[in-house]
């Protein structure tokens, strides 16, 4: 009888066990199913409203668009229907982050955020904006918006993203185009409040020969458009050092430093873009030929669109634009050629936030209640507190105002779409100076073989005695040569903010200069007056332009598309084989001696090397990590007071120029400076050396493993993944070892890096090459979810056009009855 039991029972087991196996996959069945029907439709044919004509869609082996159409708006709508089908999440993440409404899709944990983007209320701003839009740029930017909720509704599901979260898509609103645009400014200025708190705490905590020292507005790297280098001299090394230089943090302040490769965090190194044009009489095809690799956040999907446009324009001319688009953004060709001119972009990084600080009731107050839609919660309401000098916040026990140029109502417009017909890149630069979107070098190139550069965005408009600096205004004669309002202000003090905008008439430019090449990477731009016009809100430390530069340089006069793509992959170690000469000079017969850690240490430094930020070289990370640990001796106690102000509030972002500095006391090496905790400036280098060998060895592997392809480790995954992180091994990139670093033009991290290649001579597009990371598609079920990665890694060169088309998609318009 108990065997019978015992049948039955098992019986039942395998009954239940093959039960919730055809369970399973019935649920992975309909997952698969529901992931398919949100696919793109990428053949047939479909009728649209509001179309003057049949308009084409065709698409290349890789997913990338051919739109043809007998008319600029009809194009307009195609763009928001391919966007909208294989980018409408991303675009979805694009305009709450502007907004200030991320925490209606992923709940509580989004509310910081949503709240430091609140305070801007840039939903209201856009509100404002369309309703002093031009009626023919209303009407482009409104087909954008028809395409985009035509390509919406025409899935058959969902984007997958919503099941995943459990909501549902909002239709898509002229406003929320604006907002896309704004959230690029927090992306490429937002920064700026930190590095004004970082050094309001330094001038507050030095004196003014200190500050003057510390927070140069040159260093030996810059490498400017106007001269060859920036002749100001430097401020002398003050007899004693403020009393927190070398205080020692009580715990690892910089993750630099970390021993896991997973905990050496890049935000350090996202500084970027590069671009370069090498003018006609340098080219062997006598046209310009124009390069921009702009460096962001990396994901998937990546952050651009490449498309190729046909159409006739006003005139009845035959048109092509090919390049680059942001989905969500107004449908205009954001980096690329019209086959007249090439044009392209780097963050100009000047001052464009000013802090005001105000106490008492030095500025009426205007209260905005504002409400956060919050998934899973009740909604959060704030009291925004709006003044003529922009809205209210506190931080470091003080009140500001946060005067940014973001606020001001030529901050966005569309005039980005006259790019589109110039043809000349005389005409170009005057057009780009008239463009509102956060302040770029816009650099540009020509089929006559012409060569440019200028501002493109607004630029605060300030007045010629602005050369001081904020709180530290003591220090003005110091840094002479700089107009620089980059720290805090105080209301009606001795600073004054800026009170509009730069007329476009005044923007500076640069035509065909003598050496037939123009170059910028977030560098410090010019040396002479005309730099005050732009200020300085963070520039880079300039050692990547000037690698740039005397590549560029390098290539002769005859040079091609394939040699100007060549100087993107620039890895060679030019800056960091100046840390490791220095500690190789410092390992001597002494310093070794019963050291083996340092021995082991001095060998890798010349073996493991190839003068290159190579994923094999131990070599380039010790050397990189000896000059982190010198910061973080230098500068760890400062860091830690930073830390309570604000995340990402450091003496990094105080400066970019701290390495300069660094060299500079390393040199001369003087008594009023060595930190208290070493008995000379030899044990400090050592102490280094040390302490960056004991953090990569601390868990037991020997120093020789610790490559610089260990640490820079490729981690870019979509960002659903961070809300469904199960989900990541089927929503990220492969774990690739990447080449590159900051400091040279191949910039590269593990979530931050060149978000695209491209080189293009104008009138040859066909020569033109491209590649980036992911490819168009975010489905993961697409073919084009990662099409263009493998040749981003290892940095071949794409075509830049689509090539023979496997799919087409038409649109015919609705007959009118």
């Amino acid at each position: 009888m108990r065997a019978g039991y015992d049948k039955r029972w098992g019986r039942r087991g395998a009954l239940a066990l093959a039960l919730l196996v055809l369970l399973t996959l019935l649920v992975a069945c309909a997952g698969w199913l529901y992931l398919r029907a949100s696919l793109p439709q990428l053949d047939g044919s479909r009728q649209a409203a509001g179309l003057a004509g049949v308009v084409t869609v065709q698409r290349d082996a890789r997913g990338v668009p051919l739109l043809t159409a007998a008319d600029r708006s009809d194009l307009a709508y195609a763009t928001g229907f391919v966007h909208a089908q294989d980018r409408f999440f991303q675009m979805d993440l694009m305009r709450r982050s502007g907004a200030g409404e991320l925490a209606e899709l992923f709940g509580a944990k989004a509310l910081p955020l949503d709240r430091a983007h609140r305070l801007h209320r840039f939903r209201a701003r856009a509100e404002a904006l369309l309703a002093r839009v031009a009626a023919d740029d209303r009407r482009f930017l409104d087909r954008y918006v028809a395409g985009i909720n035509d390509g919406l509704r025409g899935l058959r599901a969902r984007p997958f993203e919503y099941a995943l979260t459990g909501t549902t898509p909002r239709p898509w609103q002229a406003a929320d185009s604006l907002l896309v645009a704004y959230a690029m400014y927090f992306d490429l200025q937002g920064m700026q409040e930190n590095r004004e708190l970082a050094r309001g705490w330094v001038a507050g905590h030095s004196d003014e020969a200190q500050l003057a020292f510390l927070l140069p507005p040159s260093s030996v790297f810059d490498a400017p458009l106007d001269a060859e280098a920036v002749e100001a001299p430097p401020a002398p090394i003050p007899a004693a050092a403020p009393a927190w230089w070398g205080m020692p943090a009580a715990l690892p302040a910089v993750p630099q430093l970390a021993s896991a490769p997973a905990a050496e965090s890049d935000f350090v190194d996202a500084v970027g873009s590069n671009n370069w044009a090498v003018a006609g009489a340098r080219s062997s095809n006598r046209r310009a030929i124009l390069s921009n690799d702009m460096h962001l956040n990396l994901q998937l999907p990546a952050t651009w669109y490449r498309v190729a446009m046909r159409y006739r324009d006003a005139s009845g001319q035959p048109r092509q634009l090919a390049g680059l688009t942001l989905p969500g953004a107004p449908p205009v060709l954001t980096v690329g050629s019209n086959g007249h001119v090439a044009w392209g972009y780097t963050n100009a990084y000047g001052d464009f936030i000013d802090l005001i600080e105000v106490t008492g009731g030095a500025l009426p107050v205007t209260h905005h209640r504002e409400t956060i839609l919050v998934k899973g919660a009740a909604a959060a309401v704030i009291d925004v507190r709006d003044t003529a000098m922009g809205p209210l916040r506190e931080a470091d026990g003080r009140t500001f105002a946060v005067h940014w140029i973001a606020h001001h109502p030529a901050a966005l417009n569309l005039r980005h779409r006259e790019l589109e017909s110039v043809d000349t890149v005389e005409r170009a630069l005057a057009v780009a100076a008239t463009i509102g979107l956060p302040a770029q070098n816009f650099v540009a190139g020509d089929a006559q073989g012409h060569i440019g550069w200028t501002i493109t965005g607004p630029l605060p408009r300030r007045t010629a005695s602005a050369s001081a600096t904020g709180t530290a205004a003591a220090a003005g004669a110091a840094v002479a040569g700089s107009r620089d309002a980059s720290f805090p202000l105080t209301l009606g003090g001795a600073v004054p903010t800026w009170d509009g905008v730069l007329d476009a008439a005044d923007y500076p430019t640069v035509i065909d200069p003598a050496g037939g090449q123009i170059s910028t990477a977030n560098n410090r731009q010019l040396a002479g007056p005309q730099a005050r016009l732009i200020g300085d809100g963070g520039f880079d430390l300039g050692a990547r332009n000037r690698q740039a530069r005397d590549a560029l340089r390098a290539l002769g006069d005859a040079t091609d598309v394939a040699g100007v793509y060549g100087v993107t992959l620039d890895d060679r170690a030019v800056f960091i084989d100046r840390w490791r000469r220095r500690a190789l000079a410092l390992l001597d017969a002494d310093a070794v001696k019963d050291k083996p850690q340092r021995a082991q240490f001095a060998r890798l430094l010349r073996e493991s090397w190839n003068g290159r930020a190579s994923v094999d070289s131990a070599g380039y990370r010790l050397a990189r990590g000896f000059m982190w640990a010198l910061y973080e001796q230098a500068y760890g106690g400062a860091n830690q007071a930073l830390e309570r102000i604000g995340p990402r509030i450091d003496m990094h972002a105080a400066s970019s120029r701290w390495p300069a500095v660094m060299e500079r006391l390393l040199d001369a090496q003087p008594a009023g400076w060595l930190p208290r905790s070493y008995p000379s400036w030899r044990a400090f280098q050592l102490a280094a050396i040390d302490r960056i060998s004991a953090q990569l060895t601390s868990e037991g592997a020997p120093l020789a493993t610790a490559t610089w392809g260990r640490r820079n480790t490729a981690d870019i995954a979509h960002p659903i993944s961070m809300a469904v992180p199960i989900l990541k091994r089927w929503l990220a990139a492969p774990a690739d070892q990447l080449p590159g670093d900051a400091n040279m033009p191949r910039v590269a991290g593990s979530k931050f890096g060149q978000s695209e290649r491209l080189t293009v001579s104008p009138g040859k597009e066909e020569e033109g090459v491209f590649n980036m990371p992911g490819g168009p598609s975010g489905h993961p079920l697409s073919p084009f979810f990662m099409s263009d990665h493998p040749d981003w890694v290892a940095g071949r060169p794409g075509p830049l056009l689509p090539g023979p088309a496997i799919h087409t998609l038409r649109f015919e318009p609705i007959a009118s009855r």
